[in-house]
Formats: structure tokens, sequence, C-alpha cells
């Protein structure tokens, strides 16, 4: 038994020295492959002995996410979505990933600010948003009717979308980094995990009429599983 567990734990030491030298490659700083190996030490403690499989990952990954604090979340998500491949030794999606959206090596140059997700909800009523927020808002509510959602499902998922866009207020760009940025910071706002989870698949729906993709409308509604990898 205790040459299994050694075995196994190589397998994810390995897999770690694989990241990180990659990581150094792409110019990733000292201070940065530190803190990122920190953080993978910590998680393959709940990873040896698993399974190569995705749900055991991103349980290991959720029940290590709780314990941290909520300025760390952006950073270790991220590094726990580009450890994926290495795990698994998954070469052909280390490879898609180097293309897009590639490793994140840079500092975070931005991060909403503090604040609880009851602040959040008590400014609904009185945030004012742009043309540029409630046209994704509005296209959005449209797609959730027609596919034939009650209301209540409508306006819980719209509430959800404003949280966001009340996030990305203060971004200096909008893009899918800052996206990405906002969603991974308000996550550990939402103690409920099914809250959480409902959180998930709002923004990655969202996503698509924030960008403005001329298919948004076919992509609501199609997955429910609030993937904190995705």
């Amino acid at each position: 038994m205790e040459n299994n567990i050694s075995m196994d734990s190589m397998r994810e030491k390995e897999a770690i020295n694989a990241y990180l030298k990659l990581l150094q490659a792409k110019g990733g700083k000292s201070a940065l492959l530190r803190r990122r190996s920190l953080f993978l030490d910590q998680l393959i403690l709940n990873l040896v002995n698993k399974e190569l499989d995705g749900i055991e990952y991103r349980e290991a990954v959720e029940n290590l996410m709780d314990i941290l604090p909520a300025e760390d979340w952006h950073e270790s998500l991220t590094a726990a979505r580009e450890f994926y491949p290495f795990w698994t030794g998954d070469i052909k999606s280390i490879a898609a990933l180097n293309v897009n959206p590639g490793f994140d090596v840079a500092q975070i140059s931005w991060a909403p600010l503090p604040t609880s997700l009851k602040s959040l909800i008590d400014s609904l009523d009185t945030e004012k948003f742009d043309a540029s927020e409630t046209w994704p808002l509005k296209a959005y509510s449209q797609a959730l009717r027609q596919e034939g959602s009650e209301q209540r499902l409508v306006d819980t998922r719209v509430k959800l979308a404003k949280i966001l866009l009340i996030r990305l207020k203060n971004a200096p760009l909008k893009n899918h980094k800052s996206y990405r940025t906002a969603v991974d910071q308000t996550l550990p706002l939402f103690n409920i995990k099914n809250n959480r989870r409902l959180f998930l698949v709002v923004v990655r729906e969202f996503y698509h009429f924030w960008t403005g993709n001329p298919d948004a409308s076919s992509m609501v509604l199609k997955d429910g599983s609030g993937n904190i990898l995705i």
C-alpha cells in the first residue's frame, strides 16, 4: 500500500514539475511560480490515489477553494484549470490550451473591489447600467423566455448577470480576462454551493451575450453543471 501511495504521489509531482517548467519557459516570474507551486502542493493531497477523472478533480478543487482566502481565488482557479491536462497527461489538451487562451503568467493587474453578496444584491435596485450593459441583459432575458423559462427563473438569472456587471464596472478593459477575473473573485461571496454553481451557469451563458456572439441565444439552458473549472 505504501508503495502505491508513493508511486501515485510521484505522478502528481511529475505533473507539477512539467507545468511549472512550462510556465517558466513562458516567462513566469519566480514569485508566481512559487504561489502556483504552493497551491498545487495543497491540491495534490486530495488527488493521490484518485482516478484521472474530471469529477474527482473538480471535487478536490472545490474542497480546497473553500479554505482559501477570497483574494486568492482567481490565481488559484487559474492554476487549477491549467494544471488539469498535466495531471491527466493529455498532451493534446496542453497544446490546445497553449494556443487558446494560453497560459496566464502575467501579474494580476486588476481585480474587482472587495464587497459582500448582500451589498451587491442591495445595490441592484439603484445601480444604473449603460447601453452596452443593458443590451446584453435584455437579449439574455429574451433568449431565456424564448426557451420557455418561467419569469421567476428569468428574473433570478438576470439578477445574477447584473451582479457580475457591477463587479466589472471599474475594469480598465472589457475582455475575456477581466470577465474571468470578475467571476473568480465573485465566487467566494456565495457561501451556499448550489447558489455558487447557479452563478457559474449564468455567467457562462451571459458571456456570449456580453461579447455580442450572434449565436448566444442557442447557448442558454444547455449546461446546468456549474463546473468551477470551465
